[in-house]
Parts: structure tokens; C-alpha cells; sequence
């Protein structure tokens, strides 16, 4: 049992009252290191650290601020394997696979990205009515930003923040997911070795309920950059006030198989997004609808699927697909499949645990589900594949918006006409054609659209930037000549 630190200017340090949680290994169940259990005082600490470093951090000149931003990357880059480890470990991660995914080609890249972003960035040059005055936009930091992180990307993640943050002038209070405290220590030692100033981040591991809530209601944080729930977003909002709030929160992304596209290409396609990081995803595929004269060909191919995704050791080059992540994650996902199953529909692949230990589920595909259905209304958050045939596109639509999520869609056609036609009707941030709904890149604006609950705002490149920063413009009087 290893103890892990929190870290608050610039020191590495117990939490004020001594106390400690366990963290779980949710492939074995087994405990392997204690984590400081946080609270409000902590994060006031941390508050207080920030503010005081952003005195100084937001004077220093902003390419300064992207060259460290590089050498995190370059940093990350060299202790990638590290960092893989440390995601099989505490989220149970395929190592070959997942873990070194979220690891080599994902996390390094937003540091980059940021250092590159911001030292290009324009402002603007306008007129006024007025012949005197000379009008100039900047970016300004906003101060201190909370940034609160989930456990199902937990070095990927942070990174989509973290960096944008600093790069721009702002200092940081960081508090992640309890069950993913670890890699967020491990992730900031890395961080701390590119030269990081003492209060620019700082890390508060402990319930949300304190830590997360002391952040996001004290006066000393100026802004909110959250992933996670949308119940979760839902109480920060009604507690945060008037500050700027960036959140990806939850999808039930609908992917749609239209009467025209290719049944066994479709599934093909949605089966990883089905199953991938056990469909802890906010972009899986958790609702199917097929057209009815391919649900059985396109049904068959799914099963056929569940095949490709290997449970056991997540150390084994084999395995690439890990547990979920705490108990709490199994059960819910037992509830959704016994509510849709009383309901009428049926389960064709899966629908168990395997006899592993630690808290696995198998790929699981159900179909004929009711609209009303657990699985239909909310985000499972779990490796299964719902799926509904439509006999019309008005039946389809009926299906689509019945959910109040609405982050990712997919939709398979080979006509280009029907594609633009849905795709634009569809009310996500996102629509991908022909392709699974994980498809995300660093640089592309992702989020929910307005009359959703899948977030505020759009996270990625520039967007984040644009988060991070306020707009000020400068008005400047010329008198001119007589």
C-alpha cells in the first residue's frame, strides 16, 4: 500500500486532517494505495495558493507560459509507459490497448496543442461610430479556474483543461474523480518535473461534495471546467452562482441505420463504440435504431461483434476490454437491462458478469427495447448495445426524441441527400456519417447543443481557449490634429 500526496503550492502534502481513503484496483477489487481525503479546508488552502500565484503567473509573458506547456509534452511523451501503467492499475485499463492509447497518442498532444494554439491566436481591430476612438479586443485570463475531472479519461482529460488554462494566464484548483486520485497525482508529478511554478496547480483529492463544493462556491474561484454527469452538472450550476462554467457532461448518443447502408459495415462501426473502455464512454452508442429490413442481418452482425472484445488480465496484450469501474457502475448497469427486459425487450449477446474478479461486465447486446426504458432515458455508461427497429422516419425521430441527451449521434446511409437531411435535423453538438460516435478529435468543438442536459459550452483547440480567457476590448481616445 503506497500513500499518494495532494499537492498545494508547490508542495506535496497529507490532507489537514491526516485522513485517508483506499483506492481499488477495479480489475481485482483489491486495494493497492491510500489517497489523502481531502476537504473544505484543503481546498481552501488550494484556493488561497492559487490566488496568489496568479498574481505572477498572469504577468509572465505568454510565450513563456507555452514553452512550458512543451515541455510537459515532451515530458509526457518520455514517461508515457509510466503513465500507461499507472491507468491499467487504478482504472483497470488494457494496457496494450486503452491505457496506452489515452497515454502515448492522446495526452501529450493537448499540451502541444495549447502552446501552438495560444501564440497564434488573433484579436481584433475595429471602428467605432466615434472618429476619436481607436478599438482593440484581447484575451485576459480570468483568474482562478476549478477544474473538476472524472475517472473514465483520468490523464486524458484533465489534459483537455489543464493546459489551456495555464497557457493563457490562469492558475488552477484541480479536483478528480475519487476513484482516479492516483493517476491525476501521477499525471501532475509529470506536470511539476517541466518546471511548474508553486500555486499555478494545485490537486485536492476528496468527495465532491466538499472539495468539489468549496471550489466551486467560494469566492477565490472565477471559473468552473467540468466533465462529468449531467447530474452532476445540474448541482453545480445551482450552486456556482455567476460564474463562467465550460462542462461536457452525459450523452445516449442515438446512432441511426437508415433503410439504405450496409448492415454489417454499420455494425462494425457502432460495435467500438459500444464497447470501448467497457462503454464508459460520453460518446458511446447507447441507442441503436435500425431500419426493419435490416434489424436482423444488422442484429447478427452486432452479436458476431461481441466476440472481438476479450475480457481477463488487463496486463495480457490479448485483452482489450477492462472492468467497469466501481461497483456502483456494475449495479446500475444490472437495473437498465432488468427494467428494459420487464418492458418487453430481450437480450441476444451477453447480459452478465463473467466469472472474472473485480467488477467486469460482458459486451452485451438487447433488443426490442421500450421507449420507455432505463436504457432509453438515461446514460448507462455501460458496454451493452440497444437495439430498435423503425418501419418509418417519423417512428425513428419518435425514438430520438424521447431522450433529453444530446452530445453524439451517428448515422449510416449511402445517400448523401438523407445524410445532410438528418444530419442536420439531429440535435447534437456532434453528428459523425458512416463512422462510430467515439470519433473525436482534440482540435474539434465538442459538446451538447442548447435544450439538452449535455453540457455548457464547447470543449476543444481554440474553443478552450476561448473559455479560458475573457474578452476585454480597449478603447483608446485620439485627439487628433487641428
Amino acid at each position: 500500500m503506497v500513500d499518494y500526496p495532494m499537492f498545494i503550492d508547490g508542495q506535496w502534502c497529507a490532507a489537514a486532517s491526516g485522513q485517508t481513503y483506499e483506492a481499488i484496483n477495479p480489475a481485482t477489487g483489491e486495494a493497492f494505495a491510500k489517497v489523502p481525503l481531502g476537504s473544505r479546508e484543503d481546498a481552501q488552502r488550494a484556493i488561497a495558493a492559487a490566488n496568489r500565484a496568479w498574481e505572477s503567473w498572469s504577468q509572465v509573458p505568454l510565450w513563456e507560459r507555452a514553452d512550458l506547456c512543451l515541455r510537459m509534452a515532451e515530458i509526457l511523451e518520455q514517461r508515457a509507459d509510466e503513465l500507461a501503467d499507472m491507468l491499467c492499475t487504478e482504472l483497470g485499463k488494457p494496457r496494450h490497448s486503452e491505457a496506452a492509447l489515452e497515454a502515448k497518442n492522446f495526452v501529450p498532444l493537448f499540451y502541444r496543442q495549447a502552446a501552438e494554439l495560444a501564440r497564434y491566436q488573433e484579436g481584433d481591430a475595429f471602428l467605432g461610430r466615434d472618429s476619436h476612438k481607436r478599438l482593440v479586443n484581447f484575451r485576459r485570463p480570468r483568474g482562478v479556474v476549478t477544474v473538476i475531472t472524472p475517472w473514465n479519461f483520468p490523464a486524458m482529460i484533465p489534459s483537455e483543461y489543464l493546459p489551456y488554462a495555464i497557457v493563457m494566464g490562469n492558475t488552477v484548483t484541480w479536483t478528480p474523480a475519487p476513484t482516479a486520485a492516483v493517476t491525476a497525482v501521477t499525471l501532475l508529478r509529470f506536470l511539476e518535473e517541466a518546471g511548474l511554478p508553486p500555486g499555478v496547480i494545485n490537486l485536492v483529492t476528496g468527495p465532491g461534495p466538499e472539495v468539489g463544493d468549496e471550489f466551486i462556491t467560494n469566492p477565490g474561484t472565477h471559473a468552473i471546467a467540468m466533465t462529468g454527469s449531467s447530474a452532476t452538472g445540474k448541482i453545480i450550476s445551482s450552486r456556482c452562482g455567476l460564474k463562467p462554467r465550460l462542462m461536457e457532461l452525459g450523452g445516449n448518443g442515438p446512432c441511426v441505420v437508415l433503410p439504405d447502408a450496409d448492415p454489417e459495415k454499420a455494425a462494425q462501426a457502432i460495435a467500438p463504440a459500444c464497447f470501448f473502455a467497457a462503454g464508459q464512454v460520453c460518446s458511446a452508442a447507447e441507442r441503436i435504431f435500425v431500419a426493419d429490413n435490416l434489424k436482423q442481418n444488422f442484429v447478427d452482425a452486432l452479436v458476431a461483434e461481441t466476440e472481438n472484445w476479450i475480457q481477463g488480465d488487463v496486463w495480457d496484450p490479448n485483452v482489450n476490454m477492462g472492468p467497469q469501474n466501481n461497483p456502483g457502475v456494475v449495479e446500475k448497469i444490472t437495473s437498465h437491462l432488468q427494467d428494459a427486459v420487464s418492458k418487453g425487450a430481450r437480450v441476444v449477446a451477453g447480459g452478465k458478469r463473467p466469472d472474472l474478479p473485480g467488477f467486469y461486465y460482458q459486451p452485451t447486446v438487447l433488443v426490442d427495447f421500450d421507449l420507455e426504458s432505463l436504457v432509453n432515458r438515461e446514460e448507462t455508461f455501460g458496454p451493452i448495445a440497444p437495439v430498435r427497429s423503425y418501419s418509418s422516419d417519423e417512428e425513428a425521430w419518435q425514438g430520438i426524441r424521447s431522450c433529453n441527451l444530446g452530445l453524439v449521434s451517428a448515422l449510416f446511409t449511402q445517400d448523401v441527400d438523407r445524410a445532410w437531411t438528418w444530419a442536420e435535423r439531429l440535435r447534437t453538438g456532434i453528428v459523425v456519417v458512416n463512422d462510430q460516435t467515439n470519433y473525436w478529435e482534440p482540435h474539434v468543438p465538442f459538446g451538447g447543443m442548447a435544450g439538452t442536459i449535455s453540457g455548457i459550452g464547447r470543449l476543444g483547440g481554440r474553443h478552450t481557449l476561448e473559455f479560458m480567457s475573457d474578452l476585454q476590448t480597449i478603447a483608446f481616445h485620439v485627439n487628433g490634429t487641428d
